[in-house]
């Protein structure tokens, strides 16, 4: 039996299933339960919540305070197993957190060492890194923060996991961690068991892929997995296990008896979700997606092997959030005929009353056409309008907006449906990502009252490693008698938020059918089976190894899905409505499917 560390996830978000903590404790054998608690938009709840509770003089918030519940329920089985937990869910606060933690094992009368990390606040630090020379490039825009007339709030640079390693080796048996990569927390336990040193690239590498995978919970055992049919059951799927060998290499499973399912299919999806380049950094390693290969070995059972790594990028990524102003918008149910017209008289027939559309930073407006043609019910008549504005003056979007909407709504076109806020004047978030040169961050691991300094792996002078990646041979297309089926027959897809930005992951069911996608879907052709894209800078990104392709499609969510105006504004949906297209495409790839 190869030696392996078992690194379960019991959370995939802020908000996560409570009792998935103590479900993978009891189980099954595990060595480290993991929990992936931080987005950039947690970032900004967190930043609310700590200064809710400053202005009542306490100093104990900016933390995922469910995470507290669940170790009040797994603790004392993690001790007697020997089981670490490491976790993220210190957010903006994770001195206060460890300091709960302690509590909760006094209460329970068991001894436990908590450590925690720091190092990631660049908040105290901004106006000096600016004047050394960082500007804060927004890595979407090419915008420089000094250029921006947002309010900072937050500023945390991305740490990665010698930090996590460092106090597992001091003995730590819960490690809670600030803003860390989402594969920290399984790259720094792996570390720490086979005792990996900073330039063992591939086997981190292999981690880094391993803690991509299971990073978001389910996802990664049949959740949001395009092929559902594949799925026995959904009635309580299992959260994600990898374990991990000393090569880097691992095993994606699940906890025998839960629900779900870990294939091939729902692994590749979750490799592709949320990436861009396949050399996925890391400030421990570049991981090479597209050098990795993944194969079905029993039932809930998937290895993944071959990873190669290359030395970090010279930077740590930054999440920034701004205060971005001011929003207000509504959305309407339009009816019957004429529906275009209609969205244009309601329209222009608004913001003359309310005294123009210029006096706006942004305005929005939508027509989404859901209406249908001799309709069999009321509801398939409708269209929905949607028009949302924002502002720096708050006053601009507040109830002066609202109220000279309603004042024309008896005074309009016919049919007029009900009217759904959107904003209602609140404030809205901006997120920056943005790097910051590695040479300002330092890494602090607290525990037992000692303090232990930890560099970024690329201040330690090592020699540069960059792997050189050959393309997987791409297979011929099929040729001959055409036939029009939907895309996602023959085609997985997910998708999900970068920022501003948003990809979608596509990958084929055969070589044969890659063969097809490879020549098939351009980008120009993705533009045109989804023309919101058409005027968008989308790159496309070869996996030949793992039969995929990958588009990053630039600028889609706006500023983030704190500000976006889109009905989806974390890009979920998109995978899907690419799978919804009806293609042209070779007979023979069709005849495994049931096309009756």
């Amino acid at each position: 039996m190869t030696d392996v560390i078992k690194i379960a996830n019991c959370s995939g978000f802020y908000g996560d299933k409570l009792s998935a903590a103590l479900e993978m404790v009891e189980g099954g054998p595990i060595d480290v339960l993991t929990g992936d608690y931080l987005a950039e938009l947690t970032m900004a709840i967190l930043y609310g919540q700590k200064m809710k509770r400053a202005a009542k003089g306490l100093d104990d918030g900016g933390y995922v305070g469910t995470f507290l519940k669940q170790v009040k329920q797994v603790l004392q089985p993690c001790i007697e197993k020997n089981i670490k937990i490491v976790s993220n869910a210190g957010g903006l606060n994770p001195s206060a957190m460890a300091e709960a933690v302690k509590e909760i094992a006094k209460e329970l009368n068991l001894d436990v060492k908590v450590a925690y990390i720091d190092g990631d606040d660049l908040i105290p630090r901004m106006q000096e890194l600016q004047s050394e020379g960082e500007a804060f490039v927004n890595m979407d825009t090419g915008a420089k923060l000094a250029d921006s007339d947002n309010t900072l709030l937050t500023a945390n640079a991305y740490l990665g996991a010698w930090g996590i390693k460092e106090a597992l080796d001091q003995g730590a048996d819960i490690v809670i961690c600030p803003r860390v990569t989402d594969a920290a927390v399984v790259i720094g336990p792996a570390a720490w068991k086979f005792n990996w040193q900073r330039n063992d690239y591939d086997a981190l590498a292999g981690a880094l892929a391993a803690g991509h995978v299971i990073e978001c919970g389910q996802q990664a055992t049949g959740g949001n997995y395009a092929f559902f049919q594949e799925v026995p059951s959904f009635d309580h799927p299992g959260y994600p296990i990898a374990e991990i060998e000393a090569n880097g290499n691992f095993t994606v499973t699940k906890h025998l008896g839960t629900a779900g399912l870990v294939s091939v299919g729902t692994v590749k999806a979750q490799l592709l979700y949320e990436i861009g380049d396949p050399a996925y950094k890391n400030p421990d390693v570049i991981g090479h997606f597209d050098t990795l290969s993944i194969e079905q070995t029993g039932e809930d059972r998937v290895y993944v092997s071959g990873c190669k790594g290359s030395c970090p990028p010279p930077s740590h990524k930054v999440c920034i959030n701004t205060l971005g102003g001011f929003r207000n918008g509504f959305e309407f149910m339009l009816t019957g005929l004429d529906i275009e017209e209609k969205a244009k008289i309601l329209t222009d027939a608004f913001f003359k009353n309310i005294g123009g559309k210029e006096q706006f930073d942004d305005v929005s407006i939508e027509l989404l056409r859901t209406d249908k043609d001799n309709p069999q019910r009321n509801e398939e008549a409708f269209a929905r309008l949607r028009i949302i504005a924002k502002s720096s003056d708050k006053d601009m979007v507040g109830r002066m907006f609202s109220a000279k909407l309603i004042e024309i709504v008896l005074a309009n076109i016919p049919g007029l449906g009900p009217m759904n806020p959107i904003g209602n004047g609140e404030s809205f978030l901006v997120y920056w990502p943005t790097l910051v040169d590695s040479q300002y961050i330092t890494e602090h691991v607290y525990i037992d009252d000692q303090v232990t300094k930890v560099s970024p792996t690329n201040q330690l002078d090592l020699e540069a490693v960059n792997h050189k990646v050959v393309p997987a041979a791409v297979p011929a297309a099929p040729t001959g008698e055409m036939v029009s089926i939907p895309f996602g027959r023959l085609f997985g897809t997910r998708s999900g938020d970068k920022g501003g930005c948003a990809n979608v992951g596509v990958w084929a069911t055969s070589e044969e059918a890659y063969g097809f996608l490879h020549e098939f879907l351009t980008v120009d052709r993705l533009k045109t089976l989804m023309p919101e894209t058409a005027d968008l800078e989308i790159v496309r990104y070869d996996l030949a190894n793992i039969h995929s392709l990958n588009f990053f499609i630039k600028g889609i969510l706006g500023e983030g899905v704190a500000s976006s105006v889109r009905m989806d504004p974390q890009a979920k949906s998109m995978g899907e409505y690419l799978r919804a297209k009806v293609i042209e495409v070779p007979v023979a790839l069709t005849k495994h499917l049931n096309l009756a």
